[in-house]
């Protein structure tokens, strides 16, 4: 498990001059870069925050969450979001990479792959599809793709102004061993999910404004499928059985268009690096070999 002061935090400046807060394991071995679910933290992988896991592990909190600025000129798109992956990995020192994608941070990572091919060397995908994420959303629920999308969206721009009522709430909720398992016994969480690293995930989390997450959500709604005929490094994807954010046939569909991919379904919802870091330690390991 790790350690929330072990995490080692510093400042980067991306093109645009935002500042951002990088993050990574002190770590030595094959580069690794983590393009996280959108405004997610650290705390979310355990094991690959490991300082003797043999690997160099770097990451970045996205504009306005945990400690990156708000950027000046409003860029939330996804060029901002490629822009602040080269200034973490040059500030790295790492000139090229495996990628990890979870969620929204699977479209980034692939959209960095088509545009900068050289500086990525594997992709490995968790609960998220290559663009167009919110159509294949409430996919276990057999929902129809439009109306998925609609939904979630429509969810999203009510929380950009909702959000700013409930932002002196949500920052004071006390994140306790009972309160982590009420959102287990909820099933938002898959019950394999450890209690203090799920704590440490939920209350930094919460430390978010709702508005601006809710913008930020809404800017990733706009980006469109990824053209996948245009990935050639070692990919694999993995996806959750009950994962409502990402539905698993679309990340099936999806796997099937990369030449090579490799697909797994594993009993998890849509937070698999916190409920499941064996699987994702492993798929990382293939996919190393491979590389």
């Amino acid at each position: 498990m790790i350690q929330p002061a072990l995490v080692r935090f510093h400042d980067v400046r991306s093109e645009d001059g935002t500042l951002l807060r990088a993050w990574g394991n002190g770590g030595s071995g094959p580069a690794v870069l983590l393009s996280n679910g959108l405004g997610t933290n650290p705390y979310a992988w355990p094991d690959l925050l490991q300082p003797d896991n043999g690997l160099q592990v770097v990451g970045w909190n996205h504009r306005g969450i945990g400690g990156s600025e708000r950027p000046a000129s409003g860029r939330i798109d996804m060029d901002a979001h490629l822009e602040d992956m080269v200034a973490v990995m040059d500030d790295a020192g790492m000139d090229s990479a495996v990628l990890i994608g979870w969620s929204i941070g699977v479209n980034v990572a692939f959209e960095f792959a088509v545009r900068y091919p050289e500086r990525v060397t594997g992709i490995l995908a968790i609960c998220g599809v290559p663009g167009a994420t919110f159509s294949t959303m409430l996919e276990p629920w057999k929902v129809p793709p439009l109306v998925a999308q609609t939904l979630m969206i429509t969810l999203a721009r009510i929380s950009t102004v909702t959000g700013h009522g409930l932002a002196p709430v949500t920052s004071r909720i006390p994140w306790t061993r009972f309160s982590v398992n009420l959102l287990k016994m909820a099933r938002v969480f898959g019950p394999s999910a450890d209690d203090t690293v799920l704590r440490d995930v939920v209350q930094e989390f919460f430390t978010s404004h709702p508005a601006w997450y809710a913008q930020l959500a809404l800017e990733a709604a706009r980006h469109d499928r990824v053209s996948l005929s245009r990935i050639t490094v070692p990919t694999a994807l993995v996806a959750g059985t009950k994962d409502l954010l990402a539905g698993p046939e679309a990340m099936r569909s999806a796997a099937a268009r990369i030449p090579n991919a490799r697909y797994r379904v594993v009993d998890g919802t849509h937070f698999l690096p916190i409920e499941r870091p064996d699987v994702v330690l492993e798929e990382l390991e293939r996919l190393l070999e491979r590389v």
